[in-house]
């Protein structure tokens, strides 16, 4: 299956893939990594790409796209993939379906990983990161410390990040709603459209996601 997830920041979208991707057998192909992987080969368009973010600019579109393109045409994705952050907006978009089409491919679905705002806001500013070892993450509604504000693990501070603050989530939120909400009414219009709602266990969302594929 070829498979593109999208949704706001804080649906889960990462979390999902990695599940969905496991349960389908399908390589999960997710922008941060296509830009981690060309950095650190040092590729040409890797190289590009760190100009780029190394002077605080959003990385082109027709980086993306090549590395996505890249990607795609490696043997573990012959019998389909899932996309995660890729295409972010129509443009990247137009630009998979030819790309799709000129390799006689297309996509199966589209999932839309439905979160109501402040939700949203909800999960991404309630957590709480240790100083000592990021790996410990907390959260003040879901995963509550048992002392407020220190480490159940080993006892360092807990903090929340600069972007994690409510003005960033919201600003981040705005980012998508303006450039990548578009793509939703783009594959809705191809009849690709499935919206999962994402509420709930894990689990719960993973299985209602597969049960949509099936249909």
């Amino acid at each position: 299956m070829r498979i593109v997830l999208v949704g706001p920041p804080g649906a889960g979208k990462g979390t999902q893939a990695a599940f969905l991707a496991k349960n389908l057998s399908i390589p999960h192909i997710s922008t941060g990594d296509l830009f981690r992987a060309n950095i650190s080969r040092n590729t040409e368009l890797g190289q590009r790409a760190k100009a780029f973010m190394d002077a605080g600019d959003l990385v082109p579109d027709e980086i993306t796209i090549g590395m996505a393109k890249d990607r795609m045409e490696q043997p573990d994705a012959v019998n389909g993939f899932l996309l995660d952050g890729f295409p972010r907006n129509v443009s990247q978009a137009e630009a998979l379906d030819e790309m799709l089409k000129t390799a006689a491919m297309k996509l199966d679905a589209v999932l839309d990983l439905e979160v109501e705002e402040d939700e949203v806001v909800k999960r991404i500013a309630g957590r709480r990161i240790c100083r000592n070892d990021s790996a410990h993450v907390f959260h003040v509604v879901y995963a509550a410390p048992k002392a407020e504000g220190v480490c159940d693990v080993c006892g360092g501070e807990l903090y929340q990040r600069d972007d994690d603050s409510e003005a960033t989530v919201r600003n981040r939120l705005e980012v998508y709603h303006t450039q990548t909400e578009p793509i939703i009414d783009y594959y809705k219009a191809q009849g690709l459209l499935v919206t999962i709602p994402a509420l709930g266990e894990v689990a719960d969302v993973t299985q209602r996601a597969m049960d949509a594929l099936k249909k």
